[in-house]
């Protein structure tokens, strides 16, 4: 059985913020917390937001992999304020928080039992607030996704999946990404880039989703140079927002073993490493050791590629400035065996094409270093 659902509202295109207030009278919020990041109120866009909706509450304490004390310091924020609805605005971890945010607003705490490999699909219901995801990078589409990855009190980095996760409206604006500085826009636009090449490696029978997937990947492959040199290239800030949002669009079909090992390594605190910048480091090695197990969708992505997939990936990190590997990043051996044994326990683990064990993890992460 295979379950092909594409129910999540977006609205596209330029200027489309000015029509917020809009979207939220829609929806009946008066009141919205805003969950956002320092950095992004540092540009001036949260400002933007709050003139369009002057009533709001403001939670800028995102840190860069989201974590359950931070959700709930916004949980806290949001309750204060009475709040009756979340603007996530920012990057895929500000959006990961408003969604995690939004679990709390019908559920108890810890958010640890709603994570996927704890069983906690079928205990988060609908009875939660309106939600609209804004992304401000391409790159993670959390706007569209059903997850939110957080490191929970255990100090795990866990995917807390539901279809109820999915924002009630995902407000993509290319606008927003205008001013992305170029290593935040490669290192966003190789995670939009991975998630579509695994989610098309995945096994699970859904082909709107390959096809989702095979367009996204031709969006951001054509994109994240121009975008990445000229951050106001009107046409490459779109496709690679389209990039992104197809990549989560497609995640319903799996991801794979990049993501089973950047959720633990992102999880270490004394590195804070960007998820982005992890998936393009691995997907080489990844990529490789995936191939004999996929066929004919190897010689297909070779063709839309212009080259064996795993060069083209490990060429083009290195044209638009990625780390040479995983030891430039920090991680040491302890932490690659560390992460072997997590990527097992991981929600994307089970989905990639071809089953690791934790030492074909150890040698992927020891190949990438």
């Amino acid at each position: 059985m295979s379950l092909i659902n594409y129910l999540t509202r977006i609205e596209f295109g330029e200027g489309e913020i000015s029509r917020l207030p809009t979207f939220l009278a829609e929806l009946g919020v008066k009141r919205p917390l805003i969950a956002t990041d320092r950095g992004l109120v540092a540009t001036g866009v949260v400002a933007r937001i709050l003139d369009l909706v002057p009533d709001a509450v403001v939670f800028d304490g995102t840190p860069a992999n989201p974590t359950e004390e931070a959700v709930m310091e916004a949980h806290a924020v949001y309750l204060g304020g009475d709040c009756d609805g979340i603007v996530g605005i920012g990057g895929g971890s500000s959006l990961d928080l408003a969604k995690a945010v939004r679990i709390l607003t019908g559920h108890p705490a810890p958010l640890g039992q709603y994570a996927a490999v704890n069983g906690g699909v079928k205990l988060i219901h609908n009875r939660i607030c309106p939600l609209i995801a804004v992304p401000t990078t391409s790159g993670t589409g959390s706007e569209v996704g059903r997850a939110a990855v957080i490191i929970t009190a255990d100090g795990r980095k866990l995917g807390l999946l539901s279809p109820y996760n999915l924002p009630t409206i995902a407000l993509c604006d290319p606008e927003l990404t205008y001013g992305l500085p170029p290593k935040l826009t490669a290192a966003t636009g190789m995670d939009a880039i991975s998630h579509c090449l695994e989610t098309y490696m995945a096994p699970a029978f859904n082909p709107p989703a390959e096809a989702i997937a095979l367009h996204g990947l031709d969006c951001g492959l054509s994109a994240i140079e121009k975008a990445t040199a000229d951050g106001t290239d009107k046409v490459a800030r779109r496709d690679m927002m389209v990039c992104a949002l197809e990549g989560a669009m497609a995640f319903q079909k799996g991801l794979g073993a990049v993501h089973a090992l950047t959720h633990p390594l992102g999880a270490i605190r004394s590195l804070n490493l960007h998820h982005g910048t992890l998936n393009a480091v691995l997907m080489p090695e990844v990529l490789r050791f995936n191939r004999p197990v996929i066929g004919g969708k190897w010689d297909v992505l070779a063709a839309r590629m212009g080259g064996e997939p795993d060069g083209v990936i490990a060429a083009l990190n290195q044209r638009i400035g990625m780390p040479s590997g995983l030891a430039e990043m920090g991680v040491t051996e302890a932490m690659m065996e560390e992460v072997s044994h997590a990527a097992l326990k991981d929600h994307c683990h089970a989905t990639n094409p071809r089953l690791a064990t934790q030492e074909d993890y150890l040698e992927i992460l020891r190949r990438s270093a």
